[in-house]
C-alpha cells in the first residue's frame, strides 16, 4: 500500500468515526416519544415502503415475535397499518400511515433542526466544506440504501430545507 493509500485508509477511519459520533450523539438527544426500535422501524417503513414483518424484523435485528408485538403497539398508535401483500394472498404488509409519515418527518426535521444549531456555531469556511462534501456523504448514503434494498429518498430538495 503506497503512502498516499495509507493516509487515504486513516482519513476514511477519522470521517467514518466522526460520522458515527455525530449520528449517535443526535439519535440520543432526540424526543423518547417511542422507543428507538420503534422509531428506527419506521424509517425502515419510509425507506423501503410497505413490507413484511420478518423482513422488518431482519432489517432491524430482532425477532420476528419481538416485531410482531411492536408493529401491533404501532398500529394502535395509528402509526402503521397491516394490508394484505398482493403478491400473497396469505401475507401481510405493514406500512405508514399518513400520521406514520408525518412523524418521520417530524423526527427527521427535529434531527436537522439539531444539526442546523450546531452548524450556525461553525465558521462560514468549515460550513462550505461540509457543503463541499455534500455528494460524498449522499452517495455513502445510497450505498447504505443499496445494502438494505431501499428506495434512495436521501437526496437534497427545497422541501427538506438543503437547497
Amino acid at each position: 500500500m503506497s503512502s498516499e493509500e495509507s493516509d487515504v485508509v486513516a482519513r476514511r477511519d477519522d470521517v467514518a468515526f466522526a460520522l458515527y459520533s455525530l449520528a449517535a450523539s443526535v439519535v440520543r438527544r432526540m424526543p423518547r416519544d417511542l422507543s428507538l426500535t420503534a422509531a428506527a422501524t419506521l424509517h425502515v417503513l419510509e425507506r423501503h415502503g410497505p413490507l413484511r414483518v420478518t423482513r422488518l424484523a431482519a432489517l432491524e435485528g430482532v425477532t420476528q415475535p419481538s416485531m410482531t408485538s411492536l408493529v401491533t403497539k404501532l398500529v394502535r398508535a395509528g402509526l402503521v397499518e397491516r394490508r394484505p401483500d398482493p403478491s400473497d394472498g396469505r401475507g401481510v404488509l405493514v406500512a405508514l400511515t399518513d400520521s406514520g409519515e408525518d412523524y418521520v418527518h417530524e423526527r427527521r426535521h427535529v434531527g436537522a433542526a439539531r444539526l442546523i444549531g450546531l452548524l450556525d456555531d461553525l465558521p462560514v469556511t468549515q460550513v462550505r466544506a461540509l457543503w463541499d462534501a455534500l455528494p460524498a456523504l449522499l452517495a455513502v448514503a445510497a450505498l447504505d440504501d443499496r445494502d438494505t434494498g431501499a428506495a434512495s429518498r436521501l437526496s437534497p430538495t427545497a422541501e427538506d430545507g438543503l437547497q
